[in-house]
């Protein structure tokens, strides 16, 4: 756990995900849960795996945008992995990923000015 969190801080991200040699999603670990396993005081040598979020909602990279806001608003997750038609991961989305997008799509059609 430790290097997990040490690599979100090197990184600036705020989450893992943990996949198989074949690049599966397996889980995810996020602030959330490094919060929580401070709050409960494991130990730093705690493992990844036990800790984790198994089996994270995923979206294909198939799908619109709207589709992946619309399950972090609904199953209230801020990190969401995407995965290829064979459910290999290839990227994640962040909910500062929407804010941003949206900040440019706004900005580029003129409601937003500086």
């Amino acid at each position: 756990m430790k290097e997990a969190a040490a690599l979100m801080y090197r990184t600036g991200t705020g989450s893992v995900v943990v996949i198989t040699p074949e690049r599966t999603v397996i889980g995810i670990f996020t602030e959330r849960d490094l919060t929580r396993v401070v709050a409960e005081g494991l130990p730093h040598e705690t493992q990844v795996g036990s800790v984790m979020t198994r089996n994270p909602v995923t979206v294909k990279s198939t799908e619109p945008l709207s589709k992946a806001i619309e399950l972090m608003a609904e199953k209230k997750v801020r990190h969401l992995p995407v995965v290829d038609s064979e459910g290999r991961l290839v990227g994640i989305i962040t909910s500062r990923d929407v804010v941003e997008l949206t900040e440019r799509y706004l900005a580029s059609a003129g409601y937003i000015t500086e």
